[in-house]
């Protein structure tokens, strides 16, 4: 095998675990971006984290959806006054909590 085949599977490697961290990040927003919604509408304990859960599910089952745009919806209809404009914020700042989260949970 020559450098460059090892070099090659080196970026591949890299590739795939940079894709991988990337989804479990997208998942761990998801599920504290339900959690936060959840708290605004009022649910509690099994109820916040079945929430949680369908937006993670949302956001598999219909990736080209914003889950901003579901949990701005799920919010007015439940009548609770957040902008679209404020979820994309809370979403944005769950992202970076996210990404620190399972940075700290592999450095361990």
């Amino acid at each position: 095998m020559t450098t460059f085949d090892d070099r090659e599977k080196a970026f591949e490697a890299k590739y795939r675990l940079d894709q991988d961290m990337d989804f479990k990040t997208q998942m761990r927003r998801d599920k504290l971006v339900g959690l936060w919604a959840a708290g605004l509408m009022g649910l509690t304990d099994d109820a916040a984290k079945a929430y949680a859960l369908s937006v993670i599910e949302a956001a598999i089952d219909t990736p080209e959806q914003d889950i901003a745009d579901k949990i701005a919806n799920d919010l007015a209809a439940r009548s609770v006054a957040v902008s679209a404009a404020e979820v994309r914020t809370q979403v944005a700042l769950l992202q970076d909590k996210a990404r620190a989260e399972l940075n700290e949970e592999l450095s361990r």
